[in-house]
């Protein structure tokens, strides 16, 4: 075990409540039996001490988050106008891979970029820490670099031997819903997250399929499906973030040692932050939730970084995945209020 920096981290629970801890943190390799412990990686699972030990930590509602991290303030977000070319590259050399049956769906990362003025990375992280349900907030700051998002995804949850979890995929604008429930293109690429999970579950417990739904956002509607097992045994939780992460929903199918590779290239040729899509979660005395890190912004001082991914198939055409693209992001910069 190491002492890892000082900081804050924040995850927000399905229940309502918010996890706050606070530096500086231990990393271990595994978690604590008692008290509190968060779950930090990159999308690659290259740490191998993940779990991030608070010195402290307290449990709240949203607006008492917003408050520890220093509440609403007045600040602004400039934008860098996204160049369309290297994602065009990039989807053509996927589209190939998919024809050639390397793939069969996996999902590139484009990063907008931007500078902040006026204010931290704290204040993006207070700011998305209000999101109302069902988004998740969740946050990582330390040494004037961090993370901040409020995700709709989970990536499971346990409590004893009760796993959680959840397919999500396939995106449209809200005023689209209509089409977006018959869209053949969508429902293909959701039910290759959705039956993926189911069989990486099913040799370990009793699965639970839900019939699938539409998840509204606001701005954004996605197919979603819950998930339920009941595990044969208790299973350890990073042992379970290794089968389940990532799903096709932000990964390779098939995910095996090639595609991973290739979709780690493409994300690094495309400026994507390491963290992007990856598990971030909390363990409290045995119960663990790990979100899916998403529609979140990473910055480095007043240098921020905004990634969102497409899930790409066989049908999929480059226009409507850029279009994609840029809803998610605006999706996110919709929730910066004070960053308007």
């Amino acid at each position: 075990m190491d002492v890892h920096d000082s900081g804050l981290a924040m995850v927000a629970r399905t229940d309502g409540s918010v996890v706050i801890g606070r530096g500086p943190f231990d990393s271990s390799a595994r978690p604590p039996e008692k008290g509190v412990a968060f779950y930090r990686n990159d999308f690659g699972l290259s740490d191998a001490e993940p779990w991030k030990i608070p010195a402290s930590w307290e449990i709240m509602d949203r607006s008492g988050a917003m408050d520890a991290l220093g509440g609403r303030g007045n600040f602004s977000c400039e934008w860098t106008d996204l160049d369309a070319g290297p994602f065009a590259k990039v989807f053509l050399e996927v589209s190939e891979a998919i024809r050639h049956g390397v793939f069969e769906k996996t999902v590139p990362v484009v990063t907008e970029r931007g500078r902040l003025q006026g204010a931290d990375g704290r204040a993006l992280a207070a700011e998305l820490a209000g999101a109302g349900e069902p988004l998740l907030p969740y946050a990582w700051i330390g040494g004037g670099k961090g993370f901040a998002g409020a995700t709709p995804e989970v990536l499971f949850s346990l409590d004893g031997r009760k796993l959680a979890t959840m397919a999500l995929a396939g995106t449209a604008r809200t005023a689209e819903r209509a089409v977006f429930a018959v869209d053949e293109k969508e429902i293909r690429e959701h039910e290759i997250v959705a039956l993926s999970l189911v069989a990486k579950l099913g040799d370990i417990g009793e699965v639970k399929r839900k019939e699938r739904s539409i998840l509204d956002l606001g701005g954004l509607v996605h197919f979603h499906t819950a998930i339920e097992v009941d595990l044969f045994e208790a299973c350890d939780a990073g042992m379970l973030v290794r089968r389940l992460h990532p799903t096709p929903a932000l990964g390779p199918l098939p995910r095996v040692e090639e595609t991973m590779r290739l979709l780690l290239q493409w994300r690094h040729r495309l400026g994507c932050p390491v963290g992007f899509g990856a598990p971030f979660g909390v363990i409290e005395d045995g119960r663990f939730l790990a979100l899916v890190a998403i529609r979140g912004i990473w910055w480095d001082g007043p240098e921020l970084l905004l990634p969102a991914g497409c899930g790409v198939i066989e049908a999929s055409r480059l226009v409507n995945e850029w279009r994609e693209l840029r809803l998610k992001r605006e999706a996110v910069k919709s929730g910066l209020v004070s960053g308007r």
